[in-house]
């Protein structure tokens, strides 16, 4: 998130593959009935499926489907390894896709597949992690890393006296989002608290378990932790869990990305004060409603474009399109939210 890590990689690869191309309760219909309708279904790919982050983002994305009266096929793999992402997208380009839109485990490994469906004249897209920029045709970004970087480090600044080490739970090394988020929260402490600093980073691979593991060790073998940034949205639980496991809620401070249900008991219980995200069901919706403008050739370099019930969202590059600011959950708000 060997010998037989390979045969794993290989089983898993092969039954996303054969979920996607029979449709597996998803949405859409089989191949050769989208490629006589002319290639119109929007495929949107998640980083994987089954969890609360992405149930969320594929119920905005059916929301505008439904809306916006075209074809999706919403559908990802069941763990989050480009290798399994790459396989899904050979096969999306087989089925006559007119627009794939994926969050990318890791840019560089799906470029290759995203450059070969730009070259089948399908029109190309990331959405929640982008993947590089000459393999897609427009990112929907769901708030500047450079906001969420700074949000999060204010966060955790307010609760440990501006100082201190922290150790941050990401998902994986090569994930662009949390590679970027990182880069600015290092940038923001530089600048503005010198004297926080991130001592550690670990991958809990979006595995709950493996976030409870690698926080619980990380902690026990550093005690003077100030706090924890959990920047996935199973990292951040897993660190919570972690954090009140060792009896340290309280004094060690937790702060990250994850969906409000996901926290709602850790903010009653005051293991956290404060997290940050947008909203995953809006972030569906809107890259469903970026990938019909791509269909339709309506999607502006610039400006403003409407997306349906969001109103006008801004095009900040000629390649990028702004959700907008992270939303701030805490005691006061998290009862608004059910996703």
């Amino acid at each position: 998130m060997r010998t037989s890590n390979r045969s794993t990689l290989t089983v898993a690869a092969l039954a996303a593959v054969v979920a996607l191309v029979s449709g597996c309760g998803e949405t859409g219909q089989g191949p050769q009935q989208s490629a006589k309708e002319g290639g119109k279904i929007i495929c949107l790919m998640p980083k994987l499926v089954g969890i609360p982050y992405f149930e969320a983002s594929k119920t905005g994305a059916e929301e505008a489907a439904k809306e916006l009266k075209v074809e999706l096929t919403y559908n990802g793999p069941t763990e989050g390894k480009a290798a399994l992402q790459v396989e899904m997208i050979e096969q999306l380009i087989q089925r006559q896709c007119g627009a794939i839109s994926v969050a990318a485990n890791d840019p560089d490994a799906l470029a290759p597949a995203m450059k070969k469906a730009k070259e089948a004249g399908i029109a190309t897209g990331a959405w929640d992690a982008d993947v590089k920029k000459d393999a897609r045709d427009v990112f929907v970004n769901q708030a500047t890393f450079e906001a969420v970087g700074k949000q999060l480090v204010d966060i955790m600044s307010k609760q440990t006296g501006e100082k201190g080490d922290f150790l941050v739970v990401t998902g994986s090394l090569t994930a662009p989002n949390q590679r970027a988020w990182l880069e600015e929260m290092k940038a923001h402490m530089a600048d503005k608290y010198p004297d926080m600093k991130v001592a550690a980073v670990e991958p809990g691979e979006e595995n709950l378990q493996k976030g409870i593991d690698v926080t619980r060790d990380y902690l026990k073998a550093n005690p003077d932790t100030a706090g924890v940034f959990g920047i996935t949205s199973v990292a951040l639980p897993g660190a919570a869990e972690a954090v009140e496991q060792a009896g340290l809620d309280g004094k060690v401070k937790v702060t990250g990305l994850t969906t409000p249900n996901e926290m709602k008991d850790y903010i009653k219980k005051g293991t956290v004060e404060e997290f940050v995200l947008w909203n995953p069901v809006d972030l569906g919706y809107l890259a469903v409603h970026v990938a019909k403008a791509q269909l339709d050739k309506k999607l502006p370099k610039s400006g403003k474009f409407k997306a349906g019930r969001l109103g006008e969202v801004e095009v900040v590059k000629p390649d990028e399109v702004l959700l907008g600011p992270p939303i701030v959950f805490n005691k006061d708000n998290i009862g608004e939210y059910d996703f």
